[in-house]
């Protein structure tokens, strides 16, 4: 035997180049061993030598290699025929395939591909590829593929029983491009390079990979079961292998499957969602969309190698939209190969130049330009641009919405492809026709085409585009333009485009495109080229060195739509915390600065969030930047411990407006059910147990998060709702407010719209102006005074401003600054003049002018695609297309007597009469389509759905309206034809189309036809049995509805082999108008199959509403309605009644009008019947049943005085409810019993606390009445004791009002005392007889009529009347019907008993009597706290109402859950309800709402804001009763938030509510309150009188008036500019601001509203202040900043926060020179004088604020501690106190108790002479 011995490799060799387990071809080819004999192959496999590397799976080289070296020659021939039988089984059960040389290997080739839902017998739609495959080795790694035969056939019918129909001109376009051979690469296994003919579309060469993808496999030779990412026709994805080897027969069977939702580098193409962001932690069994491929392969080895014998694939993809796993819709492609002959002649193939066109994986090309809309053939794109504009407008015309969305649609796809010549001719062509002009503007924007976008950016460069077109068009153009290098250039020429750049609305728009450009472009990049955000940092820092605050924020903006990362640096110039120059800038660009870094944390979240937390902790900054760094640092998902540091540091915080937004952030997060939120939820969750429970207490004075929203787990899809409320502490409401919807479905997330409101200084606006403040002595005192407060400043001055930002989609798209110099400008750029005035005119003599024109604005709404690769090459496409389309046609004209006069003044259009006509037709239309299944630009293939939602409406009417005489008349022409007033439908389709044969489409509905039965044959029957309880009765009916008033088909239900069919029509006639309403239901879907949702939709669905004419006995002219104010509106009733017949005014035997009306209205039955059931004498008691009762169920009894009083209350022999033997009575003495036992017999509880209850109120009650008024038992002094052990809803309600001693004794029932007697005062208010048309004449009429040519008109009347009074107010309204022949009225009476309850009531049937709803509110005592009751009976009610309240009624008890509420069984009144609501403080309430089987309850819930009461109020102190406790709640309310400072002896009140004790220096004048605003409007100040600690004085300058109040002689004295005055006459000053000062009580009252002082009261013990709304956050002194930051009070004029309140009260004495002034202390910093070792050594210290100190040459004679923080410096330090100024400045290095002066003793003073 010849050869060598084992050997290495030291260089690969060619044949193998891949190393597929794994290792490297180097690796490999190093180890490879072998035994080469004669011809270079091994002695033992017989092979080419490197075939036996399979040796090194099994054996160690040195192993091998010693064996075989420890052999003589027949020992060799011994060890390799004895490894030659397991080498052998080894090697060909595990290679790849081959194809050997020389030889051609037929295969036949067929694949398919199906779209539908997976049930039988539904319409499906496919393709079909059949062919023969010759492939053929050329040379080493290159082989040859040529296709024969090609076939391609379209399905579209119902699967399995429709055959697949050939499409010959489809094949022989494929066939065409499969006439060359291709090229590939294959080597072990796998798929190189693929060559493709120079003209060979996109397609084919997909085809040719689809075909090709079958033959990439992968072995491993050691294994049989293995994991590996292995590259194919859909990226790189994890594949399974299977290897089943039948090693007897030399054959393998190889499985192989694909986890197409688990890929690294997959093949996909997103369209139009850029804004949508996945979830990359969601767990992958969650998705909607999910795919597998399997394959199988067949081999068979012999000595020349491996040959596959045959291949299949299966590939399925399952998109379920609603997340339902029996509800998806299913896409099946298979494809076959399968070995047929081996020829031994290679392909002789033409040599032709063929392309490179890359790996196995699927290329994007011609696909992307198809939308998902009907194929077209594209040969003359301008020509057919052409015919579709006008078949556009055409069809516009005629009213085609649907046919005109198709052909917007097309207009895009040929824009796309049209060139820029092209486009410039047809703007020529169409530009000046405003029909066409629209349409293209439209479609030009919608393309996003590189040429449109040219196209645009040179008509705005031309100004061929005015400024509103341009408005419009700009916004779109950037939002649907495809980003490329090509149009971002066209993007930045916009933004130096001088055109652009004139208008600053334009300016804004195309910044912050370009911005959302740069996003899109650069999002799935990890680095954006820096060229691209040039721009924006060039305007940034353009704007900052300017100072144009404006610039600024559209920089910041812009730069915040881009997102990206690069930009962090220059933001953070922006930013105080990081850039000190910046902290005189607006906090407007601050807040702007922080939401910029929103969406850059979705690339880098770690450093957004280091940024946004250290701004968060920054305490310098103004609260609302802070409170927007929260925002967007929890937008970046931190992890617990960020979390837990926020919470920690918020119990330090400094401002409860960050404190309280911060926790109710964490709150909102905290219950969030959002999984891409769980790990956040989670974290809140924990830290807001770290936190004091005093945040959550806080009102909404401060600011907080607002969160709604929901998360269905079951369909993967939900919605969240914020409202951020940041709150200033200048002003009483929030300052800024974003509100936020975000949805969530599938894993993705999307930030669909948010909108933000940003205000400030906005209540200058509501002040008086040109006050001249500045001129005021006041002014030049405030501005001397603080320059004696030590650091003391004015507060920077503010513009007012309202700007506003809108974001869709997570883009901001516009945002605007309005202050006072914008709106000056807009007024005077539309008007030419600043004066609001000559606008009104110029508006009104515009109007006057008419408007007539025809308007449409199409728009396409959204174009999602989402495109992924099959296995059969071809493209499988999921996408969404929506068109919205609004048109509008207008022809108005109106008339004005007498015209308008030259000195135009608003009023005189009060005095005018108008009459106007118009006819207008507005329209809108929307169209969704979407598509799953194959779209190319040759054939489609696939489902459609298509939805439609359609309105449409005429309104054509003639009007005179007459100001002066308060009448208004409107006639519109009857229904003359059908109109379809909305309708929404919606179907599913099969479709195939393909390019060859456009006109040939082929169209199947997925639920077969069947036989279902017409809906317009089938008879209409009343839905409303006459027989049925309840139901409307014919006579009951007014005339203006015929006798067939309502129409409802039978339910049409038809189960065949079509599905269910379902049919309803509802309608409703008016036979006095002409006309019918109808609501039509259709729908026929494949529920009955599978109960889903998306079964639901398919199929046929339709729902809309249609006006139809009414044929009647006379035709109708017109329908007129008339409207008649004031006195004259008695006249319009008498007028109809007239017209009537003259027998009937001549038999009248009313002599008055009140009378005739009461005739006329025909509700004298009415009040007749009222007062019978008034006088009856007999009641009719009723007990409750045991079983339980209905809440909407229909009563025994329809009177309702009898009802409701006998339904409250049990049967006279003491029976309870449910408790049947127990007979325990309340007994009452003398008359008190005998007027109880009239209405109802009382009923102990029979719970566990109604023992005592009951021994308790069975005792005999004596009359008793307390100081308040109110009676009680003699033996209920444990009143409160024991409500106070009850539980909420046991606790009864007492009226105001209520004077029946027997009502206070306790009861726990449900059906207690006061329901009874309540109920009864609502009935008595539901049958009150009295008719205010006896006493009162109505105040409005109106006439609805119709007016017939032959006969009298018909139609209705209301009539309402109104008696207002001082102490109760009434109002009364009827209607009926003009005819007279329908005894069918409707009443409503509504009171307002007295100033403690207020009752209504409505009735309606014939003459009032069938049905009635009465409600009641009162006021009164719930327990010990006041309350209000609120009641609500319906003794009989239609059925309908009847119905829907079962419906709501079944929502409560979750709805109760959900919100926190407490519930109980318990059954009441079958017909009431009771919603009682009970102030336990200024803060919380209680709730009971008392149902017929339900109580629903809590406690303590708190209110938005505080009310003016508080717990225990006794009666006495409720308001009086000429006080309307309606009216005056919300005067109460406002008056309550004002603030308030008090001073009473040495007990402080700031305007926070913030006390403290603080003892004044005598005769030393503090700022007790100031304004600190730049305007400087007043000073208060106060000082404590030297004779008498608690006598105080007090000085306040206004303007030019120095007022001194002070005691002398046990009198208040007043002083103003130093003159005395009398303190019993009121004193007004005459200058432009009002001033009042007065006598009240016992002391003199100030008020100076327009300075901001409301009232200001002292008495010589007592001051009181009160400020206007408007100085929030502006005052300073004594009284506090009035800005809620309570933790913050004790703020000194350097604002240094005090330690204490002595310290605090000292700061803001106003020194005086010692020798002139009666105070003689004076603040001096100070040293601490025993020795102080600081940072161990030896250090002085100084104080960083003054302290008081007596003036040189006095001694202290009273001292007091107080705290001070010192700065220390070493021992040595030349820092001394002698020259020092600021000394404020220092750090604060250690805190020390001085003492303080507070009075001196001066003997001699250094005064000059």
């Amino acid at each position: 035997m010849t050869g060598s011995l084992c050997y290495w490799m030291n260089s690969p060799t060619p044949e193998t180049s891949t190393a597929g387990d794994g290792v490297s071809s180097s690796q490999q080819d190093r180890y490879r061993c072998g035994v080469m004999g004669q011809g270079g192959r091994c002695v033992v496999c017989g092979a080419a030598w490197g075939f036996c590397t399979i040796l090194l799976e099994h054996y160690q080289l040195d192993k091998l290699c010693a064996l075989w070296s420890g052999q003589d020659n027949l020992g060799k021939s011994s060890v390799a025929f004895s490894m030659k039988g397991l080498i052998l089984a080894l090697a060909f059960a595990l290679v790849e395939p081959v194809f050997h040389s020389g030889k051609t290997y037929l295969y036949g080739y067929e694949s398919f591909i199906l779209h539908g839902l997976p049930s039988r017998g539904l319409a499906m739609a496919g393709l079909r590829l059949t062919c023969k495959l010759e492939i053929s080795h050329v040379s080493r790694s290159d082989h040859l593929l040529q296709i024969r035969s090609p076939k391609l056939e379209e399905y579209n019918g119902f699967w399995p029983t429709d055959p697949f129909t050939s499409s010959s001109k489809l094949t022989e376009t494929i066939a065409a491009c499969f006439s060359q051979a291709f090229k590939f690469e294959y080597t072990e296994g796998r798929v190189g390079s693929i060559f493709a003919p120079k003209d060979c579309p996109i397609l084919c060469t997909n085809l040719v990979r689809g075909i090709l993808n079958m033959m990439q496999i992968t072995i491993k030779k050691s294994q049989n079961v293995y994991e590996l990412q292995e590259a194919g026709i859909e990226g790189i994805c994890q594949t399974r292998y299977i290897i089943q080897d039948d090693s007897k027969n030399n054959r393998a069977t190889i499985s192989k499957s694909k986890d197409l939702t688990d890929c690294q580098e997959k093949a996909v193409k997103n369209i139009g969602m850029a804004y949508i962001r996945p979830c990359p932690t969601c767990p992958l069994k969650v998705r909607n969309i999910k795919g597998t491929v399997m394959f199988t392969y067949k081999m068979k080895y012999d000595d020349s190698g491996a040959l596959m014998t045959s291949a299949t694939s299966e590939q399925v993809y399952q998109i379920s939209p609603f997340n339902e796993p029996n509800g998806a819709v299913v896409m099946e492609a298979r494809q076959e190969l399968s070995l047929v002959d081996i020829k031994r002649t290679p392909i002789s193939a033409r040599k032709i130049q063929l392309q490179n066109q890359g790996s196995l994986r699927y290329h994007f090309s011609g696909e992307l330009l198809q939308m998902p809309v009907p194929l077209i053939r594209i040969k003359n794109p301008d020509l057919q641009l052409t015919e579709t504009l006008w078949q556009l407008v055409q069809n516009n015309e005629e009213g085609a919405t649907k046919e005109a969305s198709a052909k917007f649609l097309q207009m895009v796809q040929l824009f796309r492809i049209v060139t820029l010549d092209q486009i410039e001719s047809l703007w020529v062509q169409f530009a000046n026709d405003l029909h066409y002009r629209h349409w293209f503007l439209s479609a030009i924007c919608a393309a996003g085409a590189t040429d449109t976008f040219k196209f645009l950016k040179q008509k705005i460069h031309d100004e061929k585009l005015n400024i509103w077109e341009a408005a419009v068009t700009l916004p779109l153009a950037f939002h649907f333009v495809t980003p490329n290098k090509q149009t971002l250039e066209v993007a930045s020429t916009f933004l130096t485009c001088p055109q652009i750049q004139k208008a600053p609305m334009h300016q804004i728009i195309v910044y912050l495109g370009y911005g959302s450009m740069v996003n899109k472009y650069c999002a799935q990049m990890s680095l954006c080229p820096n060229e691209l955000l040039q721009p924006l940092h060039d305007l940034a820092a353009e704007a900052t060195s300017k100072g144009d605050a404006k610039d600024m924020a559209l920089a910041l903006k812009a730069i915040g739509n881009a997102g990206e990362p690069a930009s962090i640096k220059r933001i953070l110039k922006f930013l105080p915390t990081f850039s000190p120059a910046a902290a005189s800038l607006p906090n407007r660009i601050h807040a702007d600065a922080v939401l910029a870094l929103r969406k850059i944390a979705r690339k880098d979240p770690a450093k957004v969030r280091e940024i946004s937390l250290q701004v968060f902790m920054d305490n310098t900054l103004a609260p609302n930047v802070r409170m927007v760094a929260c925002v967007v640092l929890f937008e970046t998902k931190p992890a617990l411990p960020t979390v837990t540091a926020m919470a920690s540091s918020l119990l330090t915080e400094p401002s409860l407006q960050v404190a309280s937004f911060t926790y109710s952030h964490m709150k909102a997060l905290a219950v969030g059910r959002i999984p891409q939120l769980y790990n956040l939820s989670s974290a809140c969750n924990i830290a807001i147990k770290l936190l004091s429970p005093r945040l959550d207490r806080l009102s909404y004075r401060y600011s907080k998060v607002i969160h709604v929203g929901g998360y269905s787990f079951e369909y993967q899809a939900g919605a969240i709702w914020r409202i951020y409320l940041m709150n200033s502490p200048s002003t009483m409401y929030p300052s800024d407010i974003i509100t936020k919807v975000r949805g969530y479905y599938a894993n993705t997330a999307t930030d669909i719209i948010e909108v933000a409101l940003r205000s400030q200084s906005l209540t200058k606006l509501i002040r008086k102006q040109n006050i001249p403040f500045a001129e005021y002595d006041t002014y030049k005192t405030l501005k001397e005074l603080g320059k004696t407060l030590l650091g003391w400043k004015e507060l920077p001055p503010e513009d007012p401003l309202v700007s506003a930002y809108v974001k869709v989609l997570g883009q901001e798209i516009a945002f605007v600054d309005i202050d006072k110099d914008a709106i000056q400008q807009t007024m005077t750029s539309l008007t030419g003049s600043s004066n609001w005035q000559p606008v009104v005119k110029k508006v009104v003599e515009e109007v006057q002018q008419g408007i007539s024109g025809r308007w449409t604005l199409p728009a396409m709404v959204a174009e999602l695609r989402h495109i992924v690769p099959t296995v059969v090459g071809m493209p499988l496409e999921l996408s969404l297309c929506s068109v919205a389309l609004a048109q509008a046609a207008a022809n108005v004209d109106i008339q004005m007597s007498p015209p308008l006069s030259d000195n135009f003044r608003p009023s005189q259009l009060l005095e005018t009469n108008m009459d106007i006509h118009a006819d207008i037709k507005p329209k809108a239309y929307f169209h969704m389509i979407a598509m799953m299944g194959i779209n190319t630009q040759y054939f489609q293939s696939g489902l459609e759905f298509h939805a439609e939602f359609n309105a449409n409406t005429t309104t054509k009417f003639d009007a005179r309206i007459n100001m002066k005489e308060k009448n208004l008349k409107i006639e519109t022409p009857p229904c003359h034809q059908e109109v379809e007033l909305t309708a929404v439908r919606s179907e599913v389709y099969a479709i195939s189309r393909n390019m060859e044969e456009v006109d040939s489409e082929k169209k199947s509905q997925l639920l077969p036809k069947g036989e279902v039965p017409s809906t317009s044959a089938q008879p209409f029957q009343s839905s409303e049995r006459s027989s049925r309880p309840g139901s409307w009765k014919q006579s009951n009916i007014p005339s203006v509805i015929s006798k067939g008033h309502e129409q409802g088909s039978e339910d049409l239900h038809h189960h065949s082999v079509g599905g269910r069919f379902y049919a309803r029509i509802f309608c409703r006639k008016f036979e006095s108008l002409g006309c019918s309403a109808c609501l039509s239901l259709k729908s026929q879907n494949s529920a009955f199959l599978r109960n889903t949702y998306l079964h639901k939709l398919v199929g046929e669905l339709e729902a809309k509403i249609v006006l139809k004419p009414v044929h009647t006995d006379a035709d109708i002219d017109k329908i007129q309605l008339e409207i008649q104010a004031g006195s004259k509106a008695a006249s319009k009733i008498i007028g109809v009644a007239s017209s009537r017949s003259k027998e009937e005014d001549e038999t009248s035997l009313y002599e008055d009008i009140q009378a005739k009306l009461k005739k006329i209205l025909g509700i004298e039955n009415v009040f007749k019947v009222a007062n019978k059931t008034r006088h009856r004498k007999k009641r009719i008691h009723r007990t409750y049943e045991s079983a339980a009762t209905d809440l909407w169920a229909e009563p025994r009894a329809t009177p309702l005085a009898s009802s409701s009083s006998s339904s409250t209350a049990a049967s006279a022999d003491g029976k309870e409810p449910g408790h049947e033997h127990k007979k325990d009575e309340i007994k009452l003495s003398g008359k008190k019993r005998d007027s109880n036992s009239k209405s109802s017999s009382r009923s102990s509880s029979g719970r566990s606390s109604s023992s005592s209850v009951s021994s308790a109120s069975s005792k005999l009650c004596s009359s008793s009445e307390d100081h308040s008024g109110d009676r009680h038992c003699s033996r209920d002094s444990n009143y409160s004791n024991q409500q106070a052990n009850l539980p909420v809803y046991q606790f009864w309600f007492k009226a105001a009002d209520e004077q029946d001693p027997g009502r206070e004794v306790l009861n726990s029932s449900i059906s207690s005392p006061s329901s009874s007697a309540s109920g009864e005062g609502t009935s008595r208010a539901m049958s009150q007889p009295k008719f205010l048309g006896d006493s009162k004449t109505p105040i409005l009429a109106a006439v609805l009529r119709a007016i017939h040519r032959n006969k009298q008109p018909t139609g209705l009347q209301l009539v309402l009347y109104g008696d207002t009074q001082p102490t109760r107010s009434r109002i009364q309204v009827f209607v009926s019907s003009i005819a007279g022949l329908s005894r069918w009225k409707l009443c409503a009476d509504a009171s307002v008993t007295n100033s403690r309850k207020v009752s209504g009531s409505l009735k309606w049937g014939e003459d009032c009597q069938d049905y009635q709803i009465a409600i009641q509110i009162a006021t009164g005592q719930f327990a010990a706290y006041p309350a209000m009751q609120m009641k609500l009976e319906w003794p009989k009610v239609p059925s309908v109402v009847r119905t829907t309240s079962r419906w709501f009624y079944s929502f409560l008890p979750g709805a109760a859950y959900v919100l926190g509420y407490s519930q109980r069984q318990q059954r009441g009144p079958s017909h009431q309800a009771t919603l009682v609501m009970a102030l336990t403080s200024p803060r919380t309430c209680s709730v009971v709402l008392k149902l017929a089987e339900l109580t629903i309850y809590d406690r303590a819930i708190r209110l938005p804001v505080p009310f003016p009461s508080s717990p225990g109020t006794p009666t006495s102190t409720l308001p009086s009763s000429d006080w309307n406790v309606f009216s005056q709640a919300t005067l109460s309310i406002i008056q309550n938030l004002k603030a308030r400072c008090s001073v009473f002896q040495n007990m402080i009140r700031t305007f926070n509510g913030v006390e403290f004790n603080y003892s004044m220096p005598a005769n030393c004048y503090h700022v007790l309150v100031q304004d600190c605003s730049p305007e400087l409007k007043f000073l208060v100040m106060m000082k404590s009188l030297e004779e008498s600690a608690d006598l105080t004085a007090i000085n306040v300058r206004l303007a030019s008036h120095e007022v001194d109040m002070y005691v002398s002689n046990g009198l208040i004295q007043l002083k103003i500019n130093g003159v005395q005055a009398r303190t019993d006459v009121p004193y007004t000053s005459n200058s432009d601001a009002s001033m009042l000062i007065s006598s009240e009580k016992e002391g003199l009252s100030l008020k100076a509203p327009d300075y901001g002082i409301d009232e200001l009261y002292y008495d010589g013990h007592r001051l009181e202040i009160q400020v206007a709304f408007w100085m929030a956050g502006k005052t300073c002194g004594i009284c506090g900043k009035y800005d809620a930051e309570k933790d913050r009070e004790y703020q000194m004029p350097s604002g240094y926060l005090a330690k204490d309140a002595v310290s605090f009260g000292q700061s803001w004495i106003i020194s005086e020179d010692p020798c002139a002034g009666a105070c003689k202390l004076q603040r001096k910093f100070v040293k601490i004088q025993k020795p102080v070792a600081f940072e161990k050594a030896a250090a002085k210290c100084f104080s960083v604020e003054p302290v008081l100190h007596c003036a040189e040459g006095c001694s202290a004679s009273r001292t007091v501690p107080v705290s001070v923080g010192f700065h220390c410096v070493p021992a040595d330090s030349t820092l001394d106190l002698e020259g020092q100024i600021r000394l404020d400045q220092k750090s604060e290095d250690v805190v020390s108790a001085v003492s303080a002066h507070t009075a001196c003793s001066c003997q001699q003073q250094p005064c000059p002479a």
